[in-house]
């Protein structure tokens, strides 16, 4: 046995040799085994026997076609193609086809592989990829679902991150600005306290009393500029709770007044005024902080000799409060950014404070549930109007 031969014998695929008549000459092993028969069994058969019934007449029109024109090709390219056995059982194959002459005779050699387990494979994979489809989708759901949830607390997440960048910029502000705001009146502390021990007979009794009241009203701005940046502090953090009570609001406006008065300029003097019912329930605590931030800016801004005027209106339903000053007034075009974080108008820029007054004050009011609005001229002045509502003693869910 030529090895020729021998690779048509122990081929692992199937060929078959016919001739342009579709005559069976040749067929080896693979090939009978393949289809379902005996050696020798297919030789000198038509080709068609090997054909599904229903594909023998378009069959045998494809043979007539590739007669005419005989190329190497593979067969049946663009749609499956099927084998039929012995006991009739079909099959998925591929054919390829390589013609030849012999003596002027076209032959056609035929390579045939069954391709049921690729077949297999193939709808395995389409089953999973089926599947994974599915599954994909499942997940592309719940990914859906989660991006909405995020996106439904993006929000949220924005605010939280804005406020801790707030926060972290008024601690940094803090350490800078308490440098320079506690340096004067420590100053003033030191001096007069130094001064003081230097004055020891009963004629310099005035001179140490003034040195006193100049360390108490050092003291009081020190205490203002800390409340500033302990309130500011708290309302960032949310760490802010009401405490709702009923107040005698000429007691509670006339204690505010007397704590603060260490911090007036010479000549200068609150006049308070007030009307209707004494009682209203509101924050006593918040209150006090506004009147005083409003009260002492008003004594900063003010020149010596200048009054303060305070009057307040209580219709039951409403507290209404104005706070009005003499002092050099806020320029026009800069009104709009008053109550800002650290704000500073350009003709205050001499005058010791923090630029959180106000906006700490803003704060309060909108938690009392209140509006606070201003008229201002430049050196003549500024009123602030400030509005509370009507609250109950139980009503502390904020």
């Amino acid at each position: 046995m030529n090895s020729l031969d021998a690779l048509f014998e122990f081929a692992t695929e199937g060929i078959i040799i016919s001739d342009e008549t579709g005559v069976i000459n040749k067929i080896n092993p693979s090939a009978e085994k393949l289809f379902g028969y005996d050696i020798g069994e297919l030789l000198f058969n038509k080709i068609e026997i090997l054909v599904p019934s229903r594909f023998e007449h378009s069959h045998q029109h494809n043979r007539a076609s590739f007669n005419l024109k005989p190329t190497p090709r593979v067969m049946g390219k663009g749609f499956e193609l099927f084998g039929k056995k012995k006991d009739g059982t079909e099959f998925p194959l591929e054919i390829s086809l390589s013609p030849y002459s012999v003596n002027g005779k076209l032959h056609v050699i035929a390579f045939i592989i069954d391709i049921s387990e690729r077949r297999k494979a193939q709808e395995n994979i389409k089953r999973v990829n089926a599947e994974l489809e599915l599954k994909v989708e499942e997940r592309t759901k719940i990914l859906k679902e989660t991006l909405h949830e995020l996106e439904a607390s993006k929000e949220e997440l924005s605010i939280a991150l804005e406020r801790e960048k707030e926060l972290n910029d008024l601690k940094s502000r803090f350490v800078t600005m308490a440098s320079h705001e506690f340096r004067t009146p420590l100053s003033t502390i030191l001096s007069s306290a130094s001064l003081i021990g230097k004055y020891k007979t009963t004629e310099e009794e005035e001179k140490r009393a003034k040195h006193v009241e100049r360390i108490k009203s050092a003291v009081s701005n020190m205490t203002l500029i800390l409340n500033d940046f302990l309130s500011a502090g708290r309302l960032e953090e949310g760490k802010i709770s009401i405490n709702l009570v009923s107040i005698n609001i000429p007691e509670f406006i006339s204690g505010c007044l007397a704590e603060i008065s260490t911090i007036l300029k010479k000549g200068q003097e609150v006049e308070y005024h007030h009307t209707g019912p004494n009682y209203f329930v509101t924050d006593k605590q918040f209150l006090k902080n506004i009147i005083i931030n409003l009260v002492s800016n008003s004594s900063k801004f003010s020149a010596e000799g200048k009054s303060i005027q305070i009057i307040t209106h209580n219709e039951i339903e409403e507290l209404q409060f104005q706070i009005k000053d003499q002092g050099m007034g806020i320029p026009y075009e800069e009104q709009r950014n008053l109550f800002q974080r650290f704000f500073r108008a350009k003709n205050a820029m001499n005058v010791q404070g923090t630029g959180l007054g106000l906006s700490i004050v803003e704060k309060y009011v909108e938690l009392l549930r209140g509006t606070i609005t201003f008229e201002s001229e430049l050196n003549k002045g500024t009123t602030f109007y400030i509005n509370l509502s009507k609250q109950n003693e139980d009503n502390s869910d904020y």
